[in-house]
């Protein structure tokens, strides 16, 4: 369930404008979208030939940011970097988001959002926005190129795609703790002809969406745009591949933040535990800001128990929504698990489930499409695909559905709403037909500090695996959010300093910085 801070970007964005109070004026997208650039040094190698791509933003969020300027390139890196002789190669498509305001450039920012899945070229374009919606500090705009990529497999750069919409609504919506044996034997049929699709359509080449090519391709786009060494900040899966990145390129660095550390030491059962506990407590956290402000949630007092009585409810006759989809367990289940992700989507959540308790599931459906990505029309993007692809090709652990079925139950007891479902969701890799590539493990010799963010409340990347990555790496300096969702910077303040100063100035946060919520 690993997934990007930003892949409701959209969503989001709206939601801060209104909790701001701030409007963005609407702009058109500026120039000759046929233009090209080629510029040698700092300003991209000659081989990228960037052309004016300001209608991304546009297409996305409505209108560009302000004094930006948005280029486009692809790259092409090969197929199998342990044989890149072969020829065959996979496009690699790049945003550089500039400001026009451009003073005492440094180089560039390479960005990942995380999932696997997630499109760096859409999370460029939001952060483009700026401090008014949680984007990019400006001060971070002026002094650096902003290199949003969409990594191999993933949206914009050779795509892997093989499981239908049918199927997705079927995966979203199928019963998160099944109880009886056909109930489950029916989730596993799922993901059986998921995997068989999969490998009838990718074969040899599912292998080869894994973290350590997607992490030597980082490398080649470095070296493209020009920089001698990487700038980089990942979130949430993008900080297990920027530790990749570290371990095979720590020359290669000049800075690195981390923000929403993943533990690349979890194997796939460690893993899932892990988020199951960590959305466990989020959902208290929900649940106690919920007592605590009962006139903005609903569900006050007790949001667990109108949660699990809904849950019930829907397993029994569930409600049908304005598109016609029943608003089974599982959509329940995956609106929960996208309000937890940020605290800005609490009070959405508890008007959400007040109004399937009175008899309206389309809040709900929409907090749920928040995390998968479904369009009104009922289509998918990638991301689920590529998640799918990425993780089980950097799984060495693989489980038989005997082994989910008995974690099901276990974590049943010890996390009652989430556990179960994590466990479900380890069926995917069980029958997923590709050869496996696992990412090394171990430390940075000879990098830089690294910046290690974590925050206390975050669902998707509990806090504990914060200092164990820092750990890891061997130069992990850790910085603390004591905060609510997933991931930190640029939440607040203290925060935004910290990392600002060590991008720009190289300067290191204080050991064991732990910066306030508020």
């Amino acid at each position: 369930m690993r997934r990007t801070p930003h892949r409701a970007l959209a969503a989001l964005a709206a939601t801060m404008l209104a909790v701001s109070g701030c409007s963005l004026p609407v702009f058109a997208p500026g120039g000759d979208n046929s233009a090209r650039e080629q510029q040698p040094g700092g300003g991209g190698a000659p081989n990228l030939s960037w052309r004016n791509c300001a209608e991304i933003p546009q297409q996305l969020y409505g209108q560009k940011a302000p004094r930006m300027r948005y280029e486009c390139a692809t790259i092409p890196v090969p197929k199998d970097w342990n044989d890149a002789s072969n020829g065959q190669t996979f496009e690699l498509a790049l945003m550089r988001v500039r400001s026009t305001q451009q003073k005492d450039r440094i180089g560039s920012l390479l960005i990942n959002p995380g999932g696997p899945g997630g499109s760096g070229i859409d999370t460029a374009a939001y952060l483009s926005f700026g401090p008014q919606v949680q984007g990019l500090p400006t001060e971070i705009l002026e002094r650096f190129d902003v290199i949003g990529f969409d990594p191999r497999g993933v949206s914009r750069s050779s795509p892997v795609k093989c499981i239908s919409d049918a199927d997705l609504d079927a995966s979203y919506g199928s019963e998160p703790d099944p109880e009886t044996q056909a109930e489950f034997d029916e989730i596993v049929a799922l993901n059986q002809r998921i995997g068989a699709e999969c490998g009838t359509k990718y074969g040899a080449d599912l292998p080869l969406f894994s973290t350590e090519q997607a992490a030597r391709d980082i490398d080649a786009i470095r070296a493209a745009v020009g920089d001698e060494k990487l700038t980089y900040l990942g979130y949430s899966y993008g900080t297990l591949l920027g530790a990749t990145y570290a371990q095979l390129f720590p020359q290669n660095i000049r800075a690195m933040v981390l923000d929403g550390a993943v533990d690349p030491q979890q194997g796939m059962v460690a893993g899932s535990e892990s988020q199951a506990k960590g959305f466990e407590r989020a959902f208290d956290n929900f649940a106690a800001w919920c007592r605590a402000t009962a006139a903005q949630c609903p569900v006050a007092p007790d949001a667990r128990a109108t949660l699990n009585e809904l849950l019930d409810k829907a397993r029994a006759t569930p409600l049908r929504g304005a598109d016609g989809r029943e608003a089974t367990a599982g959509w329940i289940f995956y609106s929960a698990v996208a309000a937890l992700y940020t605290e800005l989507y609490w009070p959405e959540l508890g008007k959400a489930l007040g109004a399937l308790r009175d008899g309206d599931p389309d809040p709900m459906f929409e907090l749920a499409d928040t995390y998968t990505s479904r369009t009104d029309q009922g289509e998918y993007d990638n991301q689920a695909d590529a998640l799918l692809a990425v993780n089980c090709a950097d799984s060495e652990e693989q489980v038989t559905p005997e082994q989910v079925r008995t974690l099901q139950q276990e974590w049943e007891k010890k996390y009652p709403l989430f556990g179960p479902a994590l466990a479900m969701g380890m069926l995917g890799c069980a029958f997923w037909p590709g050869a496996r590539d696992p990412y090394p493990t171990g430390p940075a010799r000879g990098a830089p500090p690294i910046v290690v963010v974590g925050t206390v409340g975050d669902p998707a990347t509990p806090y504990e695996q914060t200092a164990v990555l820092a750990g890891m790496l061997g130069t992990g300096q850790v910085l603390t959010w004591e905060g609510e969702g997933h991931t930190a910077y640029p939440n607040t303040r203290c925060i935004t300093q910290a990392v600002d100063g060590y991008l720009i100035d190289l300067t290191v946060p204080a050991k064991d910085l732990r910066c306030p919520a508020g």
